[in-house]
């Protein structure tokens, strides 16, 4: 194989609202991170062990501005991406190195309303019955001539 690829794919959780910085040429920058979790039980002591990992995340210009609107602290999200490392020099002029993942494609998974309702269907509230009835459909019997 001749190539490279450089693509990842998450889903996550925000760990904080995105948070936005504007260009002077009409451009912007949105940024947040995301974790993803794995758990697993230890074979030694038969306890569930989660380990969590933090990605930094940042969306570009229309992207970043839908991602702004709509997501918010706690919400589930797909992102696809890839790997880009950046170096940086702090205030004591030592370099420092940032990896992101670049983001070129979203997709919200679960808004904040959804995982506010979800926690409190799981802490034992419930939510308020509907009084709606809605009579079923009769069904039809259609001769066509389909073998199935």
């Amino acid at each position: 194989m001749s190539g490279t690829l450089n693509k990842v794919m998450l889903i996550g959780n925000l760990g904080d609202d995105v948070k936005m910085h504007y260009f002077e040429g009409g451009g912007c920058v949105g940024r947040f991170p995301i974790a993803t979790s794995e758990t697993y039980v230890s074979k030694q002591t038969n306890e569930r062990i989660t380990n969590t990992e933090w990605h930094n995340i940042v969306v570009r210009n229309k992207g970043a501005e839908i991602c702004e609107k709509y997501l918010s602290k706690g919400d589930k999200v797909y992102i696809e991406g890839r790997l880009k490392t950046r170096k940086w020099t702090d205030d004591k002029g030592n370099d420092r190195y940032s990896t992101e993942i670049q983001c070129n494609d979203f997709t919200f998974l679960s808004t904040k309303n959804e995982s506010e309702n979800n926690a409190a269907i799981s802490q034992g509230a419930q939510k308020p019955a509907e009084n709606k009835k809605v009579a079923p459909e009769p069904v039809k019997d259609d001769n066509d001539d389909l073998p199935f």
